[in-house]
């Protein structure tokens, strides 16, 4: 079982914010999850991998992937209080699921 966390790197946000966005999928794609689901992920070790792409274009075409498949997701879109304008889309939260699962759609991507 894992989670992973797609972040735009075209945004270029600094450290803090970038853990506060990825604080945020994390977290609601957690509250999104099947309970049986968390309670495997927790036992486990709550394993949670952070990922890169390049854009929104990017962001938007593996969330579709990830619905496809069934896999829970939870897109991040700022109030654009601090660094980027509101409503613009950070990163994408997936799962946690099975990792082979996850795999199939994200095992391409280079971690952050």
């Amino acid at each position: 079982m894992k989670q992973v966390i797609l972040v735009r790197t075209d945004l270029n946000l600094p450290k803090g914010k970038l853990a506060a966005q990825v604080a945020h999928a994390s977290s609601e794609a957690v509250l999104r999850s099947h309970k049986d689901d968390l309670t495997k992920w927790r036992t486990s070790g709550m394993k949670k991998v952070v990922l890169k792409v390049e854009d929104d274009k990017e962001l938007y075409k593996y969330k579709g992937y990830a619905e496809d498949v069934g896999l829970v997701v939870a897109l991040i879109t700022d109030a654009g209080r601090t660094v980027v304008e509101p409503g613009t889309v950070t990163c994408l939260g997936i799962g946690p699921d099975k990792e082979e699962k996850i795999d199939l759609i994200t095992g391409s991507l280079k971690m952050l």
